[in-house]
């Protein structure tokens, strides 16, 4: 099982989400922690600012990008909408 690690700015800005999506965010890293390349998170690699970084979705346009520490290791550092996050 993947051990996730949560920066502080990913805290705060999961802690500003709706009950919706952060019911959402917590299903998908329920889900990432047993299958990070599960369909339904769309996992990628991300280019410029965020390279070094991958994405996963948790619904929409919602994102939630992490770097991974080591093989079964992840840091999530931000989370929140593809324009919030890409600006």
């Amino acid at each position: 099982m993947i051990t996730i690690k949560l920066h502080k700015d990913f805290l705060k800005q999961a802690a500003k989400l709706k009950p919706a999506q952060k019911k959402r965010l917590q299903a998908a890293l329920k889900l990432f922690q047993t299958d990070p390349q599960h369909a339904d998170l769309y996992n990628h690699p991300l280019t410029a600012g965020w390279k070094g970084h991958r994405s996963i979705s948790f619904g929409g346009d919602w994102r939630a990008h992490y770097k991974a520490i080591d093989a079964q290791t992840v840091y999530f550092v931000a989370c929140g909408t593809h324009s919030q996050l890409y600006k």
